[in-house]
Parts: structure tokens; sequence; C-alpha cells
């Protein structure tokens, strides 16, 4: 059974309309990894993570939506917090009030780049896709 956060990225490439002869498979995939020189290591389980957090405002919510433990999700979150050298996510003590988490800045530049990063990648892997698409179907 596929895990929820590893979704087919909408493809960018649909904004202009194209040919049936040009169109790449829909169940084509492009997944990136970030191998920053801190140590950080950011793809796509932890973006779908942060992405979570923001909006269910909590860490074990978005952890249940994503079918993973607290503890499992609560690590994505050190490691990214540890090799990143700042927070990504904020939190409040739960209690009577309830707690929350929120993306810091730092956070929500983390998904907001990977996303950007992400779809250029994309856009420029369109071409390459196709030929080995027109090169396989021979």
């Amino acid at each position: 059974m596929e895990k929820p956060w590893r979704r087919l990225y909408p493809e960018p490439m649909g904004r202009r309309a194209t040919k049936s002869s040009e169109a790449t498979n829909p169940n084509d995939r492009l997944s990136i990894r970030l191998d920053l020189a801190s140590g950080a290591r950011i793809g796509p389980g932890k973006v779908a993570v942060l992405e979570e957090i923001a909006r269910s405002g909590s860490i074990s919510a978005a952890g249940r939506a994503l079918h993973m433990s607290y503890r499992r999700t609560w690590e994505l979150v050190e490691d990214l917090n540890r090799s990143l050298g700042t927070p990504v996510v904020e939190t409040a003590a739960g209690g009577s009030g309830g707690g929350g988490a929120v993306l810091t800045r730092a956070g929500k530049a983390i998904v907001e780049r990977y996303r950007a990063i992400e779809l250029d990648t994309a856009l420029a892997a369109r071409k390459h896709l196709l030929a080995l698409h027109r090169v396989c179907a021979k």
C-alpha cells in the first residue's frame, strides 16, 4: 500500500495545452532530495510532515494524517532542527488549553523553496521524459 506522503506530484507542465503525442505518462514521478552542506537532508517525506503540521497545527495530528507514529514524526522534525541549526517548528505545551505547533520562518521557507525547486526541476526534466517515452515506445 502506498503511503500518503508518496503522493503524485502535480504535473507543472499542465499549464499549457499539449498535444497528446507530447504528453508524459501521468504515472511518471520526479522525486527530489536535497543534501545540504550542513548535513540536512530534505525530501518529500520531511516536506510532507512540515506541510501537514502547518495544515493541522499539531505534530501528532500530522503523524496520524501521514500514517506515521508521533515518535517518527517528531524525529523527522528534530532531524531538520539539528541539521539546519534552527527550529523549523514551534510548539506550545498541551494542557487544558491544548497544545499546538506552527512552522517557523525557516520551516515555511523550506516548504516554499523545496516546492519551487521541485517545480523548476519538473519543467526542466519534461523534455527528457518525453524523449525517454519516445525511445521506449518503439
